[in-house]
């Protein structure tokens, strides 16, 4: 067993916090196991994982890496491929260094040609697709992996039955790990303790559609007496701040009333536990927080992903009577009220909650680590 305790792994994959927490989770677990274990990331040059990574204290190399331009006979994706290429190439050279006895691929940009690099030199592969409908990279690379660990079930019609384990999408710990009561992380944000609340979250970036319709619906909050934490993402803080203000200040209130917006949350435990339901994108990594949390739910998928898989985790959801489904095209109209009567609505809430949490695996960075370990026993 001496190869495990100085055990090697390349981790793959990035893009969007939704690849990016799970790999860190799962770098986490492997080190719980084996606090002596090497592991290295490999990314995307330009991409979020370059920084967030290195924050959570593991080494990363970035590749020059793209995703293929639309439509797909453009002529830029010439430059495209070369740089696919050249990255593979590149990987070469870092498992030849490194040495890894397994690479995990997470989906995202660069775990293509990590991946099929290292499936070309022997190392064995796993890799965890996160959504209910298999991304482009993860089915490329599905002959060459050992494992594919999948969080929903009816993925053998893209993968081969015998390589899938049912693991779930591993979520931050520190989402599990929190012990306040609703009031303290209400009063922790600066919020009234006793006051129905709303979770807005459109990604780290923002998502245009959701915010729209909340900025529409101050007003409506206010009459209600409805408090809203509002994550607007980076790219629209400016735009939403300066619209609240502006109601406020035109209602003659020098600070928020009900509506709360910031960029970005970094505590996101305890603004999950301060409140009652959610308006969120339907990405895997939040769907799985929203379940392993058992909270209550209106998921706007984005449109703007890989073969509309946003739609397909909703409805996962939403046919089971786990969650509310509002169609991005509709949010202007609908999303408000819908939101407002499910907030006011204690038995719908609670019913929600019920079914959302039947849907979680727990420990699945574990389960994820551990069948890692088992390819390199093997």
């Amino acid at each position: 067993m001496n190869h495990i305790e100085d055990l090697r792994v390349i981790i793959s994959g990035g893009g969007t916090g939704g690849h990016i927490f799970p790999a860190i989770s799962i770098a986490n677990a492997i080190k719980a196991k084996y606090p002596n274990a090497k592991i290295l990331f490999v990314g995307a040059e330009g991409r979020m994982e370059m920084t967030r990574v290195p924050e959570s204290g593991y080494e990363i190399k970035g590749l020059p890496v793209r995703g293929l331009i639309r439509p797909l006979w453009s002529p830029k994706n010439i430059g495209v491929m070369f740089d696919f290429f050249r990255s593979r190439s590149m990987v070469k050279d870092i498992i030849k260094e490194f040495k890894p006895q397994v690479a995990i691929g997470v989906g995202g940009y660069a775990s293509a040609p990590t991946l099929n690099a290292a499936a070309a030199m022997g190392v064995p592969c796993l890799i965890q697709e996160q959504n209910s409908y298999a991304g482009v990279t993860n089915k490329s690379l599905a002959q060459k992996a050992q494992k594919i660990c999948v969080a929903y079930d009816g993925m053998e019609r893209f993968f081969p039955a015998e390589k899938i384990i049912k693991t779930g999408n591993p979520v931050r710990q520190s989402l599990l790990n929190n012990t306040m009561t609703k009031e303290e992380a209400r009063l922790k944000m600066g919020l009234k303790p006793d006051i129905p609340t709303i979770l807005v979250i459109g990604g780290s970036l923002g998502a245009r559609t959701i915010n729209n319709a909340i900025a529409d619906g101050i007003s409506r909050f206010d009459e209600r007496n409805i408090q809203v934490i509002w994550q607007t993402g980076k790219f629209y803080a400016e735009d939403c701040e300066r619209i609240t203000a502006d109601h406020y200040r035109k209602a003659g209130l020098d600070s928020p009333k009900s509506v709360h917006p910031m960029p970005f949350i970094s505590d996101m435990a305890v603004a999950y536990k301060a409140t009652d339901i959610v308006i969120s994108r339907a990405g895997a990594s939040s769907i799985s927080e929203l379940c392993l949390l058992g909270k209550a739910a209106v998921l706007v998928p984005s449109p703007n992903v890989a073969e509309d898989h946003q739609t397909k985790n909703a409805r996962a959801l939403s046919d089971k009577g786990a969650a509310v489904f509002v169609a991005d095209n509709e949010a202007s109209k609908v999303l408000v009220e819908q939101a407002i009567a499910l907030v006011s609505d204690y038995e719908q809430i609670k019913k929600l909650e019920n079914e959302i949490k039947k849907l979680a695996i727990h420990n699945s960075a574990d389960i994820i680590a551990e069948e890692s370990i088992k390819l390199i026993q093997q």
